[in-house]
């Protein structure tokens, strides 16, 4: 009689723990994904602020357009101090970091 309840209460500490290290798993992908989601929000924000409004038809320009205005650079590179921390706190990834610096330069 006791022969029978140690196999069964193996499987049971056996299954159980696979059941906790699979909740684990689980519960890790969804906080990866929650994690890549919020880089992606984060990414598109910083990619909306870079470029002007959309406009139905733009004005063809009369002259080569000026330096880059004190503004602009400005502008670009709180950008870029903004994707830096981003990356030394480990949310961008180096190519992540390299996609995003590349766009801000638009190269």
């Amino acid at each position: 009689m006791f022969r029978r309840r140690r196999p069964l209460l193996r499987a049971a500490v056996v299954g159980g723990g696979a059941y906790a290290a699979g909740k684990h798993v689980a519960r890790r992908q969804e906080e990866q994904g929650q994690t890549e989601a919020d880089q992606d929000q984060r990414i598109g924000d910083l990619e909306q602020q870079a470029q002007p409004p959309y406009q139905e038809s733009p004005p063809p320009p009369a002259a080569p357009p000026p330096p880059a205005a004190p503004s602009q650079s400005s502008a670009m590179l709180d950008q870029l101090n903004q994707l830096a921390a981003l990356h030394q706190q480990g949310v961008l990834t180096d190519d992540e970091f390299s996609a995003a610096k590349a766009k801000l330069f638009g190269t």
